[in-house]
């Protein structure tokens, strides 16, 4: 079995929608477990219209359901093409945007808001398999709420996940084609929920590792991981292959190709995974497993924006233990994830992209330290082999970037990431400098 993953662009469009199925059939394998996002936009849109519900605005959440509505009719007629799917179709829609106006008249909170969230990809995923149904190809519509379960810590429940879908798959013997939905799951209290945006890269390398398939591949509309960003950088090339560490790096520090959590239950489980080109399928995209081929060299760079940087300074630091720990429970407090960190005798810098409590971790800090904010910082990102017995690449970065102010430097901290500190307004400048070095 292959897990194939398609994103909102590969389900943006009826026409994108018939070109779904050429592809799957053009991937070799016993049974295609295939994982829809929401058609493109519609998550943005349902986004809104919960603010706008949150915000008891009723008359602009039921012209937004209006709007959305007709661009969906619309949708179905181009999608269908015999009067029996279109009117199945619309009658599934109909339901689905039914289910939108009943909010008018309940407590809107954070679990209405899930339910209204969910719908984008319970519709994509409905639209595909009534199309196969249209045309006479048979698939099985898998509710991934049966099956996808976090826990009280928002963790996936991977043992849950295994157990569950390998028995609804076992359910069709016969069937090789399943169709089911990312991003959505149930929480610990069986509610609807799901797994964050970028979702559905997570589900999945999450069924893909629970089911240990053969492979699983993420489709998108670029040719897998290029060595450089290419809105910034011209000639940027496509990497072959990645170890799932150069891909965890690259995900998480900038490269949107890929989302960052989707590298981990993949690597766990020693599981695969290829990025492909929805618009080039003869392009062979990247592969990510746990082999290491990029030896002795630099394979690629990515940037992270919207970084928050924190300069710790106090005098009772000097030599005294348990000062980290006592700067680094007020993030654990506040559940706030460190990027870089660099320390010395007397103050810590570090960099956060969650700022939503920020304030509240800015005035824990200064009951005992002073601290410094700078916002609007990227994080440049340069991947490779930098193993200890490896040497001159430090050399050759600081030389690419030498006119470049840089806030702070991590290396050392992980074999295959060299991270710089710039502030935003430079890093379009660091990454050509340093691809012009580099590469």
């Amino acid at each position: 079995m292959k897990v194939l993953k398609f994103g909102g662009t590969s389900v943006g469009s009826p026409e994108r929608i018939e070109q779904l199925l050429p592809i799957i059939r053009s991937q070799a394998a016993d049974k295609h477990l295939v994982v829809l996002s929401a058609v493109s936009g519609t998550t943005n849109d349902l986004v809104k219209l919960s603010e706008l519900y949150e915000n008891k605005d009723i008359e602009a959440a039921y012209q937004h359901i209006d709007v959305l509505y007709d661009k969906y009719k619309k949708f179905v007629n181009e999608l269908f093409k015999t009067e029996e799917g279109i009117s199945e179709a619309l009658l599934f829609i109909d339901k689905i945007f039914d289910l939108f106006y009943q909010f008018k008249n309940k407590n809107f909170n954070s679990s209405a808001e899930r339910v209204i969230l969910a719908q984008g990809e319970i519709i994509s995923t409905t639209l595909f398999h009534l199309h196969l149904k249209e045309i006479e190809v048979p698939s099985v519509l898998l509710s991934a709420l049966d099956f996808m379960l976090i826990d009280e810590d928002k963790e996936p429940n991977i043992d849950y996940i295994r157990e569950h879908a390998e028995r609804k798959i076992a359910e069709f013997p016969e069937e090789t084609l399943f169709i089911t939905q990312g991003y959505i799951c149930r929480n610990a209290e069986g509610e609807i929920d799901n797994l964050q945006r970028g979702g559905s890269d997570y589900t999945a390398s999450l069924l893909g590792a629970a089911l240990q398939v053969e492979e699983i591949q993420i489709w998108t509309d670029i040719d897998g991981f290029h060595n450089n960003d290419p809105r910034y950088v011209q000639n940027t090339k496509s990497i072959a292959r990645l170890s799932f560490d150069e891909a965890a790096e690259l995900s998480y520090f900038g490269a949107k190709i890929l989302h960052p959590q989707s590298v981990f239950p993949a690597r766990k489980y020693n599981v695969p995974v290829r990025l492909l080109d929805t618009m080039n399928l003869s392009a062979s995209g990247t592969l990510i497993s746990g082999e290491t081929t990029n030896q002795n060299q630099i394979v690629a760079i990515a940037a992270k924006d919207n970084i928050t940087a924190i300069r710790i300074q106090s005098s009772r630091m000097l030599m005294a233990y348990g000062f980290l720990r006592k700067v680094f429970e007020v993030f654990e407090r506040y559940k706030t994830p460190i990027d870089m960190i660099t320390t010395s005798e007397v103050a810590v810098s570090l960099t956060i992209d969650q700022t939503d409590y920020l304030s509240e971790i800015v005035k824990e800090l200064e009951s005992f330290s002073a601290v410094e904010i700078d916002n609007e910082q990227s994080i440049v990102c340069i991947v490779g082999d930098f193993r200890k017995n490896n040497n001159g690449y430090a050399t050759i970065v600081s030389e690419a970037v030498k006119h470049i102010p840089i806030r702070m430097i991590s290396y050392g901290g992980s074999e295959n990431n060299i991270s710089l500190l710039v502030s935003s307004a430079y890093k379009i400048e660091a990454l050509r400098s340093l691809h012009n070095r580099l590469f």
